[in-house]
């Protein structure tokens, strides 16, 4: 590989979930790091128009499923058109046409996993056996590819990138919106930002937010996402004034800073909390549960506290005792941006480009 490798990052799913985000921020921090990059995308898609400003060159193609025609045009195009050093892919249902076509034109592979799932016979055979590199975005979804067949040597950990010009701390966004809900300078505001369903701990979250403000009225919710379960969550909130629900905020950024501390619930599986990276970023404390990689996404007992997941009173407890202890949060919170360092974009990036260099 030369010393500036071009690489084509091929992620065409049209939304802006985290594994979107990280396509994002990695091939950016790529491109800056001096790599030639090349991204084969939805046209109308997250990614898209993220990238649209960025130093990579988009192609543009759509894979319906992997057996998808167009999409299987779409990238043989761009692969003889780019010619680059590596294909890069990040969405399972383009996994084998990745494999098939990069191989067949002579191109290196490399596959990033971010879902904890259970892997089909094929895709398993094809992780295990099939000549590529193989990242995992956390230890903890390391460990579950190995109990579910992967060898331990062919995966390997990658962290989630943060470009951290992105996450500072808004002081002057924490006057004006605390102001527009309302909030006095002694409220207490737990932000949660995400898909509102039952897996994340929403309606959990909710019974400890009501369970503390019933002891401490400075207590209130603030409630970023929407999803599966919105309506249940709305209605179970209406008639509840400590609670603000506010949907989806593009972007969430400003928001941690509002926030007093950031909460993640998850009572199912998560494979990495990037949220609580980017609240530590804006030296916001956190909140996490002790499932899945969400431990791994920042510092208990430096930058937030790590919780048992599904414990309503443990959540409870965690706020009440942050409500009244602001010196305990301003220190965790002031931990933060240090922790979130480690996972700075350049510093990912270039780590990436050395392993696909050896």
């Amino acid at each position: 590989m030369t010393t500036a490798p071009r690489l084509l990052w091929v992620g065409t799913n049209p939304g802006g979930g985290g594994t979107e985000t990280h396509m994002i921020t990695l091939s950016r921090a790529l491109a800056e790091q001096g790599a030639e990059v090349h991204c084969l995308v939805h046209p109308q898609g997250r990614i898209a128009q993220a990238l649209e400003t960025a130093p990579v060159t988009r192609h543009f193609g759509v894979f319906r499923n992997s057996a998808d025609p167009g999409g299987i045009r779409a990238l043989r195009r761009a692969i003889r058109r780019v010619q680059s050093d590596w294909v890069i892919g990040s969405f399972s249902k383009e996994y084998w046409p990745l494999a098939l076509i990069s191989r067949s034109e002579g191109r290196c592979l490399a596959l990033f996993r971010h879902m904890d799932l259970p892997l089909r016979p094929g895709t398993r055979w094809l992780l295990s056996r099939w000549p590529l590199r193989l990242f995992a975005i956390s230890a903890y979804l390391r460990e579950r590819l190995i109990s579910q067949g992967v060898p331990a040597e062919r995966v390997e950990v990658l962290v989630n990138p943060l470009r951290l010009a992105d996450f500072q701390r808004d002081f002057t966004a924490r006057t004006r919106q605390r102001a527009a809900l309302g909030l006095a300078d002694e409220d207490f505001l737990v932000g949660f930002v995400g898909a509102w369903h039952r897996g994340k701990g929403v309606f959990m979250l909710a019974d400890a937010i009501d369970a503390a403000h019933a002891t401490d009225a400075r207590v209130h919710g603030l409630w970023l996402g929407g999803g599966t379960h919105e309506s249940e969550l709305r209605v179970r909130l209406e008639d509840k004034p400590w609670h603000h629900l506010l949907g989806w905020q593009d972007p969430a950024t400003p928001w941690y800073s509002v926030m007093d501390t950031l909460a993640l619930p998850s009572i199912g599986t998560e494979t990495f909390g990037r949220v609580c990276l980017e609240a530590q970023a804006c030296a916001t404390p956190v909140l996490g549960a002790a499932m899945g990689g969400i431990p791994e996404s920042f510092a208990p007992d430096r930058s937030g506290l790590l919780l048992p997941a599904g414990n309503m009173a443990g959540w409870r407890d965690a706020i009440l005792r942050f409500a009244a202890d602001r010196h305990l949060c301003d220190e965790l919170g002031a931990a933060g941006p240090e922790y979130a360092r480690r996972f700075d974009a350049g510093i990912i990036a270039r780590d990436f480009l050395a392993t696909l260099a050896r």
